[in-house]
Formats: structure tokens, C-alpha cells, sequence
């Protein structure tokens, strides 16, 4: 995941502590001119280089990172916000390499005690610059320990997304296709765990996502970070898969169903087929032919691999196959 590998962001405090401690013990080995040079140029090279380090460990959010993790990373931290720190971070390292070579020249020019003086006025304009970004990196840090556990989502890969309300059968259809191969985890903007599945067709990997917390009660029941959440999913489903359970058991109306899949539907868009499908089909009489595209049993294992089927064909997943003369 585009996140998962970022190292863990140093203090502002730490980074100043392990330069001079270094600086310290590179100056014990010299003498005169080439021991305050020495310390000089190893206090500027390790904050320089950690602090520049720190920016390109991130990917750049504006080619790098796809449209939906985006939008969820937008969703927990402010990423306008995370690319003005890691600015900050990365002008905080030129400015200390121009420090260095500042300092380098003046206490080449000067006699001993003059370079003695000149270095520790250089070490403290660099602290001054740390001092500067101290905010930045504490926000880069806080953001990265929130990111790194986002949800291992391939986007190039063909996306089903499940909705529909609680206790219609969702959860356990993305179980059944996905046997085994599922995962669960907790992300930030639920309280709930998203399941996130795979499943083979044709030589072709599949993702089928189910979002408790998300996409099982109307927009306007959301808060920001759901809503965030949910537009980044309209930039992952290849088709949506609602869930309708007929005999209203899950607690929810048929009626009401109904309108959640409707507003799901205008979420995504034309462009995202919708597929509704009613699960506990042995009660399908409460529901209208015209209201459904397909009925399954997944606690009876009725018709759930045909509709996983129509899913399928619903995405419409062409892959880019090698010709035999290679083009």
C-alpha cells in the first residue's frame, strides 16, 4: 500500500540532538580550522540530509498518488495542509545546506577563535531553522502514523463495492466469494471493519469491498470524514452491488431500502452499473420483478455464484493481454 512503507518522521528536537552529538564527537578527532569545519559540515549533512529524506520518502500527491487515496487520505489528514509541511521540511534543508557552506567559507577565512565563534553561529542558526519547522514535522509525523494503516485497495485492479443496509447479507456474501482470501480491518473513518476481498475470474484478481459505516444509511446520516470516505470510493467502484433483504427482517423497510439504493445510485453515477440484487430470496414475493436485477440465498447457497457472475459482467474488465508478436 502507497502508504504502509513511511518511515517513522523525526522531532524537530531529535534531529537537532543527533546532528550536534555527532558534530561533537567528528570535532574531537581534528584540530584547530579542520575540527570547527568538521563539526560544521557533519551538523549541516545530518540535518540536510534526514530532513530532505523525509520529504522524498513521501510519494508526490500530485502525480503519484491515485484519485482514491486521495480523497481518503484527504479524508483523515488535510493534505493541502501535509504538502505545505513537507515544503516547508524540504526549503528547511536548503537553507541549512546554504548555512553550511556559508559557514564553511568564514571559518576557512578566519583564525582559530573567530572560526570557533562562527561555527557555533551557524549551529545556532540551524536550530533556528528547526525551531521553524518544528509544527511541520509533528503534523507530517501525526499524519504519516494515519495513513500508514489505510486499506490495502489496488486500483488498477476491477473494484465491486457492496452496500446496502445493515443485516441484509452483505458481509456474509462477500465471505462466501471470497472464502478465505478476505480481510477486515478497522480504518479511520469507521467504527466498523471494512472487508475487503478477492476473488479469481478468467486470470483476473477482483476486489469486492464491504463498507459498514459507510455505504448502509443515507448521506445526510454521515459525518464529514464518511462523506470524504464515500466520494473516495465513486474514483474505485467498477460496479455496485446492493444488497436488499425483501422480508424486512434486517429492520429496515423494503421502502426505505429502496431509497438508499437510489441515492447510492446517483452517488456513483451512471458511468458505475448498479445491480441490485435481493438476498433471502425464499421471500422474494415482497418485492417487485422490476425491482431487482437478480435474487440469491447466501445462507442456503442459492444463486450467489450467478450473481457474483453478473458482477462480473457488470465491470466489464478487458484486460491488456500480449499479443503473440508482443504488441
Amino acid at each position: 500500500m502507497i502508504f504502509e512503507g513511511l518511515p517513522t518522521t523525526p522531532r524537530a528536537e531529535e534531529l537537532v540532538d543527533k546532528a550536534f552529538s555527532r558534530a561533537a564527537r567528528a570535532g574531537r578527532a581534528k584540530r584547530g580550522h579542520e575540527a570547527q569545519e568538521s563539526m560544521l559540515r557533519t551538523a549541516g549533512n545530518v540535518l540536510s540530509d534526514n530532513l530532505e529524506n523525509v520529504v522524498t520518502s513521501w510519494p508526490d500527491f500530485g502525480f503519484d498518488v491515485d484519485p482514491f487515496y486521495y480523497e481518503l487520505a484527504d479524508a483523515i489528514v488535510d493534505v493541502d495542509r501535509l504538502r505545505q509541511a513537507l515544503s516547508q521540511v524540504m526549503w528547511a534543508s536548503r537553507q541549512i545546506e546554504d548555512l553550511r557552506d556559508e559557514y564553511t567559507t568564514k571559518i576557512r577565512d578566519s583564525d582559530v577563535d573567530t572560526a570557533r565563534k562562527h561555527r557555533k553561529q551557524a549551529f545556532a542558526r540551524m536550530a533556528d531553522v528547526m525551531d521553524q519547522i518544528e509544527d511541520d514535522l509533528r503534523y507530517i509525523g501525526d499524519s504519516r502514523d494515519q495513513l500508514k494503516v489505510l486499506p490495502d485497495v489496488r486500483p488498477d485492479e476491477p473494484a465491486i463495492v457492496v452496500a446496502g443496509y445493515p443485516n441484509v447479507g452483505k458481509s456474509s456474501f462477500v465471505n462466501r466469494v471470497t472464502r478465505a482470501s478476505n480481510r477486515i480491518a478497522e480504518y479511520p473513518f469507521t467504527t466498523k471493519g471494512v472487508q475487503i476481498g478477492h476473488f479469481d475470474r478468467n486470470h483476473v484478481r477482483y476486489q469486492i469491498v464491504d463498507t459498514p459505516g459507510l455505504l448502509d444509511r443515507p448521506e445526510d446520516e454521515r459525518n464529514d470524514i464518511e462523506r470524504q470516505a464515500v466520494s473516495a470510493l465513486e474514483h474505485l467502484a467498477d460496479a455496485v452491488v446492493f444488497v436488499l433483504d425483501p422480508s424486512g427482517d434486517c429492520g429496515y423497510p423494503l421502502d426505505v431500502q429502496l431509497e438508499l439504493r437510489e441515492e447510492v445510485r446517483e452517488l456513483f453515477g451512471a458511468d458505475v452499473p448498479l445491480l441490485t440484487v435481493a438476498n433471502k430470496h425464499d421471500r422474494f414475493e415482497a418485492v417487485q420483478a422490476e425491482s431487482v436485477d437478480a435474487t440469491m440465498s447466501v445462507t442456503e447457497d442459492e444463486n450467489v455464484e450467478a450473481v457474483l457472475d453478473m458482477a462480473v459482467d457488470a465491470v466489464g474488465y478487458e484486460p491488456d493481454l500480449p499479443t503473440r508478436d508482443g504488441e
